[in-house]
């Protein structure tokens, strides 16, 4: 026996009808929440490359050309000797008029005309670089060795000077002497402004200095404890 009910605005569904009609609105809601994630995925699907926000992922960075530890020449290179007294010239080439003296010859060419005296550039004779090294004076030293030389005229001048030469640049507040003018003027500029000071007593103004100085000091310290313990 069905059951007939009605409502204030006339219309009537027997209770069989109204199963069915449930049951169909189940499905159909069902089938919508499939449609509503199957489109929400087909959306959210991106590229490999691209990122969730939208930008490509940044690329990996080349790896930089490893350049030649100092010592390390091309063994294509031409290896270049040059004499103390030749390395450390800073006038050698002069000029007539004025003698004021330059390092190269290209400098007094360019010097020369300035005096409107003749003057003339040396031009390359081809396209390709030569390459070329340079050899410690010293015989004693490692970098004497034309398999050890430095790659450049400047590089093997403050080598020389600082292994080799004398050191006449002295700082007026502590006194270090360097050989190399350049070195004594970075030391002025930071010398007495920081202070790095040991346990010791030992006061360093450069941090690589004292780290090492420390690092030493407390090896000692470490092992005189252990022979006041053993004693």
């Amino acid at each position: 026996m069905s059951i007939i009910t009605g409502s204030a605005a006339g219309s009537f569904s027997s209770g069989n009808t109204g199963g069915e009609e449930v049951q169909q609105q189940q499905q159909q809601e069902l089938l919508n929440h499939a449609n509503f994630h199957g489109s929400n995925s087909f959306l959210s699907t991106t590229p490999p490359n691209i990122n969730s926000n939208g930008t490509q992922p940044k690329q990996p960075p080349q790896p930089k050309r490893k350049r030649n530890l100092p010592g390390t020449p091309d063994p294509s290179a031409e290896v270049v000797a040059l004499s103390p007294k030749t390395l450390m010239a800073t006038n050698r080439f002069v000029c007539e008029i004025c003698k004021k003296g330059f390092q190269r010859d290209q400098n007094l060419q360019l010097h020369r005309r300035g005096h409107n005296l003749p003057w003339k550039l040396k031009q390359r004779t081809s396209t390709e670089i030569i390459k070329r090294v340079y050899v410690c004076p010293e015989p004693s030293c490692v970098h004497h060795d034309p398999s050890r030389a430095l790659g450049d005229l400047t590089g093997i001048k403050k080598h020389f000077c600082r292994k080799h030469g004398e050191k006449k640049w002295k700082c007026d507040k502590c006194s270090k002497k360097y050989a190399v003018q350049s070195d004594w003027k970075a030391h002025s500029k930071t010398c007495g402004t920081r202070e790095y000071k040991c346990d010791c007593g030992t006061i360093f103004s450069r941090r690589d200095s004292f780290i090492t100085h420390r690092a030493f000091c407390d090896a000692i310290a470490e092992e005189n404890t252990q022979q006041t313990k053993e004693c």
